[in-house]
């Protein structure tokens, strides 16, 4: 599995296109730049299979509804964050309008037809989508176990976590997440967030505050 990671925006949002051997992309996080991110598609002879999006804040979704007008595919975001991510409440003045919400077909995370429980398979690669509310209500990180790697958005960072005093964050929802980060994900797990550099789970769990209680 593939992996191009593009710094989109002023809040400078980990934007992630990951591939396998048929060319076939998921975008993980479309937030700014969608210029950049359609060059790196192009280059690589890219399609679009799939839109995953681990929260619904606009610095992470600006860029969805300029791509997916050119690039259509399903768009995943949890219910939860849904019914917020394309209304007034979600701008970010100056940087950040009202994000554009695509004419898409939305699969419905948090209900019964798309299983938190099992993993998922979308264009040859498989992955788990793991709830992880606390930043915002619908908050998901995306783990690829086989290769070691999982995308954790605005719920954990190197040396830190997300914050939860906007609209919809609950620190002890927050830390609830963090402890199923932390007794799910492997030790020599990747971590690529939403913001920052990429760490190891091991890493995370020796030195960062909010995840050394969870040691075992």
């Amino acid at each position: 599995m593939k992996i191009e990671r593009i710094t989109v925006g002023p809040f400078e949002v980990n934007c992630a296109v990951v591939w396998g051997e048929g060319k076939q992309a998921l975008i993980i996080d479309p937030g700014y730049n969608a210029a950049d991110i359609e060059a790196v598609l192009q280059v690589n002879g890219l399609t679009v299979t799939a839109y995953l999006l681990t929260h619904g804040h606009a610095d992470h979704i600006s860029a969805l509804g300029e791509l997916h007008a050119a690039r259509p595919a399903p768009v995943y975001l949890h219910t939860a964050d849904q019914k917020w991510a394309f209304g007034p409440n979600n701008q970010i003045p100056p940087h950040y309008p009202v994000p554009t919400k695509p004419a898409a077909n939305f699969p419905t995370l948090g209900k019964n037809d798309l299983d938190f429980s099992k993993p998922w398979k979308i264009s040859g690669m498989s992955f788990q989508t793991l709830e992880t509310p606390g930043h915002t209500p619908g908050g998901v990180c995306y783990w690829f176990k086989e290769a070691d790697v999982c995308f954790t958005g605005d719920t954990l960072f190197k040396g830190s976590c997300g914050r939860t005093d906007l609209p919809g964050g609950d620190a002890r929802t927050l830390t609830a997440s963090l402890k199923k980060l932390a007794e799910t994900l492997p030790s020599e797990t990747r971590i690529i967030a939403g913001h920052g550099e990429d760490s190891t789970m091991e890493h995370e769990l020796a030195t960062n505050f909010y995840l050394q209680r969870f040691q075992s």
